[in-house]
């Protein structure tokens, strides 16, 4: 399609004659191109210049613009000699072309802003390769040669601002950074190198930023680097990254969001980038970046006397109220909230930005919209603006001429204009300032709820750690009064009071979380629940805040996703730290804990139930393991060579293999490897194979356990391999089948019932599970099992008695009674089950309990599980009614279906009692023989 044919909008001449001199330089054209021309030249002074310098290029031009563009740039790229000419001249004609298309709608915003920030990326280059040739000819740049022109000799140069983003503006400045790379020099010739770099950013600048008879490229701004006051123009990578760790303000971390390397060495500036990611990206959700982003934009309107309401003359429509600099505030602080969580949301531009946020769920979409929509009008206004004298101002004009003259220049109605920009103005202005703006009103000290008016500790509160910073205090003093008024609405608030304070005491800091519970106040809500419930787990929260970042970042309320769901995402998380193994670990640490707390909470609220919530925990331990495995064994091999063999499989035992885990559960693992034929490994320091795997074990346990900066995952045990603690500690193929073969005992094929692979080779992982299968699916003497389990029974007995009367799983009757019975019924009838009801109905067919057996003890242990799971949750302890308190102690009324705490007592009294005659009765035989 021709440039005329897509002309869907053209200013009008406000000055005619001048109009018609604008026409009259390109004669012979399209009536629709002519009016474009007329209108462009009558309304802009600087456009009818460049209309007529550049006639004679223009005519050609406007057949096909992009073409025309894309020869502008080739041209440019084939440049060796000095630019400073060829570049002003190519601006013109950019200038020229973006200007008419623009105006004229055969392009829209995003091609206009792109192209802009094309031609300045070409000229950021090429001004760099010029001032580097010159240094090294010069004999000046130590170790650099003529090849290393391209890529600056290990200098690089960050597009910061709209060029960042690829959104630059009609006539805007650059903002660079320029760095150099300090690894890539000798120490001996590092000051030389330095004053080097230094004299070829400032020559670069010159020829972008010098005022020639040509005009200029672009006007230059070095000073967004750290301190620009005292560091010279160009900077080591390392003097920077030391910087932005220790002195990094808040304003450089929005800025750090569209930087992107756009010149010389742009590998050297990925990787500097890829350093400052803990820096521009918190690992947590930083709702403290709102409070930044307010006193930024109150720091602007006062240092530019933009306070006031929204008047058209003269209204900056970038910094003012409602203009551009709030909607890139708002995307750019959204972005930093939760961008440290979620990489999709660190996209440059703030349309795209504004959309990721709407489809991740952080801003309505409507709103995203709205703020879009007005956004590229704002851009087109400020075009115009600066194109009527190519002056780098965002003013609305001030006179009546001046806004008549825009309005030519738009093709508009002048009274339409105005309304329509007063109107977008205000919407945006009151979307964003209730944002920003939280309201401190009414945040006097308020009174205490009457039942707890007579409470001294809220006095103490200014005294923790928390509330140590002014702002931390300032947040808090806002949230106080709604948090008060919910503790008073607790089923016993001085409980909930109590252990609310617990909590505050115990958290170290505040200014992150308060601020998170500003932005969500229905965390409060959820805090309060808990607190009420668990002073324990209060207690937990104070230490782990950062897994309330879970409840607003993704599904946190929805279905369970099962195990092989949080194995990819775990994958995913872990991906993002490739190659930084304690990163991985970390990340994996904080990612199982968001997923255990909301396990918990959903337990907590009623939306799991018990047998769910254990299944829901062992999956996650099942994905733990299965996702760290690998990383495990990749670090590994780094310096002792790929798994030897056939690999090795985890296998989990116990609650894990059995897919029931409570929130304190350790992990029962069992490592089995197949050398198949292999003597060692083959890597950088290789083991004989016995070693290599105990040590890979060695490493998986310490991956688990090691406490580190986020904590540890699980405690690990492992002394259900084959001879226990005496055994190594990852057992071979061969030795865990003549183990099972010849030597096990009973108890330890009992707990083969259990077992199940967790992750592993799959041909590995099917010959270990087949032998398990093939294990218990042989027949066994019932005397014998059960002689066996009537010992154990009384061995246990021996050494913990008959248990604390609430104490769910040591005792006569109790979970561990029956699932030993379970399990012993199972090695009798033959089949390889897996479960604790599968297991007592195989005894059922196998005629060693009734059917009312059945469901006795299928009813004593669900309730003891019941028990088990929600007394984990609330206490780390012995489960004492008159310390957990009220909130506690309805909490387990519930989840066990009692009346009262006298009720659950008496309830799994007897369930036991009951459960236990029915298993003495199915050992008749062995009691007499023990």
């Amino acid at each position: 399609m021709t440039f005329a044919s897509r002309i869907t909008r053209s200013p009008r001449p406000f000055e005619p004659d001048r109009g018609a001199e604008s026409r009259g330089a390109i004669p012979d054209t399209d009536d629709a191109i002519a009016g474009l021309i007329e209108g462009a030249g009558g309304s802009s002074p600087y456009l009818k210049t460049l209309i007529e310098k550049e006639a004679g290029w223009l005519h050609g031009a406007l057949d096909d613009p992009e073409a025309a563009f894309d020869a502008l740039l080739d041209e440019l790229r084939d440049l060796t000699e000095d630019p400073s000419v060829p570049l002003r001249q190519a601006k013109r004609r950019v200038a020229l072309l973006t200007g008419l298309a623009d105006l004229a709608g055969v392009w829209p915003l995003e091609e206009v802003t792109g192209r802009l920030t094309r031609f300045a990326d070409l000229a950021v280059q090429k001004a760099l390769e010029h001032a580097i040739r010159r240094e090294i000819t010069r004999g000046k740049l130590p170790g650099a040669s003529e090849g290393d022109v391209p890529t600056g000799a290990g200098m690089t140069v960050l597009a910061m601002g709209k060029m960042g983003a690829g959104e630059l503006n009609y006539s805007s400045d650059i903002d660079l950074i320029c760095l150099f790379d300090e690894d890539r020099i000798d120490p001996a010739d590092y000051q030389e190198a330095r004053a080097a770099f230094i004299r070829a950013t400032r020559r670069m600048a010159a020829t972008l930023n010098d005022q020639t008879g040509e005009g200029y490229v672009f006007r230059t701004d070095l000073r967004l680097r750290p301190d620009p006051a005292v560091t010279p123009v160009c900077m080591s990578m390392e003097a920077a990254e030391r910087y932005y760790e220790s002195l990094g303000r808040a304003w450089e971390r929005a800025a750090y969001i569209k930087a992107r390397p756009c010149a010389g060495d742009i590998e050297a500036g990925e990787r500097f980038l890829q350093t400052l990611r803990p820096f521009v990206w918190r690992k947590h959700l930083d709702f403290a970046a709102v409070q930044d982003a307010h006193d930024m934009r109150l720091r602007i309107r006062e240092h530019r006397g933009l306070h006031g309401p929204i008047t058209l003359p003269g209204h900056n429509v970038k910094l003012g109220r409602g203009g551009i600099r709030e909607i890139e505030f708002f995307t750019q602080t959204r972005q930093v909230i939760a961008g440290g969580r979620d990489p999709d949301l660190r996209v440059r531009g703030t349309v795209e930005g504004l959309q990721v946020l709407s489809r991740k769920g952080w801003i309505p979409q409507d709103v995203a919209d709205t703020l879009s929509d007005n956004y590229r009008a704002f851009r087109e206004v400020e075009h115009r603006v600066q194109m009527i004298h190519d002056s780098q101002t965002h003013d609305l004009p001030s006179s009546d001429e001046g806004f008549d003259r825009l309005a030519a220049l738009m093709g508009r109605d002048r009274a339409e204009l105005e309304r329509d920009l007063v109107e977008r103005l205000e919407a945006v202005h009151q979307l964003i300032e209730g944002f920003f703006a939280p309201d401190d009103e009414g945040c006097e000290e308020p009174d205490l709820p009457d039942p707890l008016e007579n409470s001294e500790l809220p006095g103490r509160w200014p005294s923790y750690p928390a509330l140590r910073s002014q702002r931390a205090t300032q947040i808090f003093r806002r949230l106080r009064p709604e948090i008060l008024r919910r503790l008073g609405e607790a089923a016993k608030p001085e409980e909930a009071l109590v252990a609310f304070d617990g909590f505050l005491q115990g958290l170290p800091a505040g200014v992150q979380l308060f601020s998170l519970f500003e932005a969500n106040p229905h965390l409060i809500d959820l805090l309060v629940d808990i607190v009420s419930v668990s002073p324990d787990l209060a207690r937990y929260l104070s230490r782990n805040s950062d897994v309330f970042d879970a409840v607003i970042a993704g599904e946190f309320f929805g279905p369970w996703p099962g195990r092989e769901a949080l194995e990819r995402g775990l994958c995913e998380r872990l991906e993002r730290e490739a190659g930084d193994y304690e990163r991985e670990l970390d990340q994996a640490r904080r990612w199982a804990r968001e997923w255990h707390f909301r396990i918990g909470v959903h337990l907590l609220r009623g939306m799991m139930s018990p047998g769910e919530a254990g299944q829901a925990y062992a999956d996650l331990a099942s994905a733990c393991v299965a996702g760290l495995w690998p990383r495990v064994q990749t670090e590994f091999a780094r310096k002792h060579g790929p798994a030897p063999g056939r690999g090795a499989v985890v296998m989990g035992m116990g609650s894990l293999g059995a897919g029931r885990l409570h929130a304190r559960s350790d992990l029962d693992l069992i490592v089995i490897y197949d050398p198949d034929g292999a003597e060692q490994s083959e890597g950088r320091k290789p083991l004989p194979v016995r070693l290599y795997y105990a040590r890979l074990t060695q490493a998986l346990v310490t991956a688990m356990t090691a406490p580190m900066a986020e904590g540890k995952l699980y405690e690990v045990d492992m002394r259900l391999r084959p001879s226990g603690n005496q055994g190594p500690v990852a057992a071979s193929w061969e030795a865990f089948r003549n183990y099972h073969d010849r030597e096990a005992w009973t108890w330890e094929r009992m707990a083969l019932t259990r077992a199940r692979i967790i992750v592993g080779p799959e041909a590995l992982a099917k010959d270990v599970a087949d032998f398990r299968d093939g294990t218990l699916a042989v027949p066994r003497d019932s005397l014998d099992v059960l002689g066996d389990l009537a010992k154990m029974r009384a061995r246990i007995a021996a050494a913990k008695g008959q248990g604390d009367p609430w104490d769910p799983k040591l005792g006569r009757g109790r979970m561990q009674d029956i699932e030993l019975f379970a399990q012993a019924c199972t090695l009798i009838a033959g089949r390889a089950v897996t479960g604790t009801r599968p297991a007592l109905e195989v005894a059922c067919e196998a005629g060693l309990v009734s059917e009312d057996g059945v469901e006795a003890l299928t009813r004593a242990h669900d309730l003891a599980w019941a028990l088990q799971i929600g007394a984990r949750l609330v206490t780390d302890g012995r489960l004492d009614p008159m310390q957990l308190g009220s909130g506690g102690c309805a909490f387990l009324t519930r989840l066990t279906g009692s009346r009262d705490m006298a009720d659950l007592r008496a309830r799994l009294e007897a369930a036991a009692g009951e459960a236990a005659e029915i298993i003495d009765a199915a050992l008749p035989a062995a009691k007499e023989e023990a």
